[in-house]
């Protein structure tokens, strides 16, 4: 087994590969200037698959990390060995045959890169996977191996881990099967909980102080439940950070106590019909008249709208020629009613004759909050909920959107583990061909597999909750949504898999986890914007040369 020196080589090795190959996609998308679209629009499948490998390099830093602390074992050592030798491997088993298509003339430059690989490629073997699955069986907790955390952090774990366990979980297939939201009971004691104040500071009602304990949390809820727990931090989350950066402090005072405590629920309100994940294309206008603004137009994928008193709504006040500096942030409110609210259908009227109206999304998965399409018509909001002036709205926004896909990846995380620990039970109990399921070579390749990428995807997310606590890590959060919730399609498909005839039915709660890791890649960001514009072109542009004239 390489040791740690060969492994940090190794990753050094593949961090330079990838910045030669960034340099020559750069110079491919460079046409007489900046990017241009329709030169970067030539490289958008190299341009996809990079960002990839950018998310896995990430990941390898992480585990390098995670495998020199202290209190780490010979089981999770051997856990970062396989998943480093094989990121490392794939990458030059890649680039070894499409090296032209990235912009590379010779292999000259991937010369140590290729030899590395061929050292490490005797560790990544089917036999090597196969093996660690077998000591993930023998395993009786902590099947991925140990998380590192320590002190206070790992009490949060286990607290949040005993709500999910005894409150979140007997109530999610209930909820799922039934298209059910979430009951104001279970909202009041997360509310109890204060995960609503993780992200706020104690001055403003907050509960905690670091990115690492949203991350822990999220993880854990999700793992009772993707849309009826974990998600529920999601909202407060991006709004919160949308005020902190942009809200005067009289808008601090008024809102986020009212977050922080669970007595506001918040929904946000940005995806349009016809624009997706083009935020800078957004249309519903905010007409500035006496006294505030109104507002006309329709959102979409507006989340717990129904349930939700406030709803962070992106309108314009510019022209749409403006593109995002025309767009501002708002505080929209409106009154929720336990009493008279259907769970599907909600509208209230202003007494000026305003009117929102939201109907649900049906959705294959992720349910117990439900996503709506709301309409606004000439719906009146005052001046005071006009977060950071006009034309602040896109980057108080995506501000907030880099929290929330962290968040995202923590949602992925509990969703992962929870498949692995199913499918872990059922190839223990279920015997096939004379056999227990979990004595075949192949059910333990894949359990070894989930385990691998369930640390990784775990380190890297942790190291970027750390990063943002710092003030950075924006780039970071994007490439771990990237890599957690393309992962989590993997990991509950072939959980499901293992599952057999019994995945496929709804006797089994991995079908909802296999349901609910398809929208992760869709939402707060959809992978295909987010690893060309947001991960890859971003990177691209560090190795732009100046244009001589």
């Amino acid at each position: 087994m390489p040791n740690l020196p060969v492994l940090n080589r190794a990753a050094s090795l593949q961090q330079a590969a990838l910045r030669t190959v960034g340099e020559a996609l750069a110079r491919k998308t460079q046409d007489g200037g900046p990017i241009t679209p329709g030169a970067f629009n030539c490289i958008q499948v190299q341009a996809f698959e990079f960002a990839r490998w950018l998310a896995e390099a990430s990941a390898v830093e992480a585990l390098l990390s995670y495998a020199k602390k202290d209190g780490i074992g010979e089981f999770e050592r051997r856990l970062c060995v396989l998943y480093i030798a094989q990121s490392v491997s794939n990458l030059a088993r890649q680039l070894s045959t499409e090296y032209q298509s990235y912009g590379l003339h010779t292999l000259d430059e991937l010369d140590e890169l290729l030899a590395i690989s061929h050292h490490l490629r005797i560790h990544t073997t089917p036999e090597s996977w196969t093996q660690l699955g077998q000591a993930v069986l023998e395993r009786d907790r902590e099947f991925s191996g140990t998380d590192g955390l320590e002190g206070a952090h790992s009490e949060f774990k286990e607290m949040f881990a005993r709500f999910s366990d005894s409150v979140i979980a007997p109530l999610a297939e209930r909820i799922h099967r039934e298209d059910m939201i979430i009951p104001d009971a279970v909202l009041e004691q997360l509310a109890e909980l204060g995960v609503f104040g993780i992200s706020i500071p104690q001055e403003y009602g907050g509960c905690f102080s670091d990115h690492l304990v949203m991350v822990i949390a999220t993880e854990e809820l999700s793992r009772g439940s993707l849309g009826a727990g974990g998600s529920v931090l999601t909202r407060p989350e991006i709004c919160a950070k949308a005020l902190l950066a942009g809200g005067t402090e009289e808008q601090k005072q008024r809102w986020l106590p009212l977050i922080a405590s669970g007595e506001k629920m918040v929904c946000i309100a940005v995806t349009e019909p016809n624009t997706g994940s083009d935020v800078a294309r957004v249309t519903l206008s905010a007409k500035k008249v006496t006294g505030g603004y109104v507002l006309n137009g329709e959102k979409t994928w507006a989340t717990f709208a129904g349930r939700s008193e406030i709803i962070c709504t992106l309108a314009r006040t510019g022209t749409i020629q403006d593109g995002h500096r025309g767009l501002s942030l708002f505080i929209v409110e409106k009154p929720y009613n336990s009493e008279h609210n259907n769970e599907h259908h909600f509208r209230y009227e202003q007494a000026g004759g305003g009117s929102i109206e939201g109907r649900s999304i049906p959705t294959i998965g992720y349910r117990g909050m439900h996503s709506f399409s709301i309409a606004f018509e000439n719906y009146f909001v005052p001046d005071e909920n006009l977060i950071g002036g006009e034309g602040r709205g896109f980057y108080l926004q995506m501000q907030g959107f880099a929290g929330g896909r962290i968040q995202t990846a923590a949602r992925a995380l509990g969703v992962m583990e929870a498949a692995f620990r199913s499918a872990i039970s059922y190839t223990k109990s279920r015997r096939v061909f004379g056999h227990q399921l979990s004595d075949f070579n192949l059910t333990r390749y894949k359990i070894g597999q989930m385990a691998a990428k369930i640390q990784a995807n775990r380190q890297l997310a942790f190291h970027v909750a750390a990063l943002m606590d710092q003030g950075s890590g924006t780039r970071e959060a994007s490439l771990v949504k990237l890599l957690a919730c393309k992962d989590a399609e993997w990991l509950t498909r072939e959980a499901m898999q293992l599952h057999g005839g019994m995945g496929y039915s709804e006797e089994y709660p991995v079908s909802r986890y296999y349901l609910d890791a398809r929208v992760l890649s869709i939402f707060e960001g959809a992978e295909e914007v987010l690893a060309l514009h947001v991960i890859t072109r971003r990177y691209l542009e560090q190795f732009l040369q100046p244009v001589s004239v």
